[in-house]
């Protein structure tokens, strides 16, 4: 469920450094933005940022982006940055929405995208509003380069099985898919977000596919 907007949220949220209020100059100079040419990997619908937060603190080699389309949502996961002695520097989070990609990134920038937990959008007639719809899977092909991967987690096996439908008929190589992730070879260094710990606590499956970007 996702936060109600809260008051203040939105000021609170423009004057703080770490979240980028014009990313749209920072399209194809993130590296510059980073200061660093190491890898750039994203992560659409970041929620309350436990995943793309935990990433960064993890692997300091690595620069992350957060993108979560909702102030009062961003503003949680300031908090949680703030609670830190120290700044995260290779962290930046974005208030955007995913359709926009292409205005904020350049072809080849990005060297993996993150999928967590993604609204499925239940009704049909929404279909195209899914992360994993070939529009966005589209997207995804341009701001990444050849062998860019993009990693999809799911609890909701309908989502799950569209998918893969979509991947199939897409130009991405289908790397890895499991259909219980904790179970699997595949949870070595995986991070949960919080949605994830609540799903595995209450022994749910969770559903994991990776995918790669190959020349046509």
């Amino acid at each position: 469920m996702r936060l109600r907007n809260i008051a203040g949220a939105i000021k609170e949220m423009n004057q703080h450094p770490l979240v980028n209020q014009k990313p749209e100059e920072y399209k194809g100079k993130w590296h510059e933005f980073f200061g660093n040419n190491n890898p750039i990997y994203i992560e659409i619908g970041m929620g309350k940022g436990d995943f793309v937060i935990n990433n960064a603190l993890k692997f300091k080699n690595i620069n992350f982006i957060g993108i979560e389309k909702f102030s009062a949502v961003i503003l949680r996961a300031v908090q949680k940055v703030e609670s830190f002695e120290s700044p995260i520097k290779n962290l930046c989070l974005l208030r955007f929405d995913a359709v926009y990609l292409q205005h904020i990134f350049a072809e080849n920038e990005i060297a993996r995208v993150y999928l967590n937990f993604s609204d499925p959008w239940h009704k049909e007639r929404y279909a195209k509003r899914r992360l994993t719809y070939s529009k966005y899977l589209n997207k995804y092909k341009t701001i990444l380069p050849t062998g860019g991967l993009v990693r999809f987690k799911s609890d909701n096996d309908k989502l799950f099985e569209y998918s893969l439908k979509q991947i199939e008929e897409s130009t991405f190589k289908l790397n890895k898919m499991t259909r219980d992730l904790h179970t699997s070879e595949y949870v070595v260094n995986n991070i949960m977000t919080e949605y994830e710990a609540k799903f595995v606590s209450n022994g749910e499956t969770i559903n994991f596919v990776e995918i790669e970007n190959v020349k046509i």
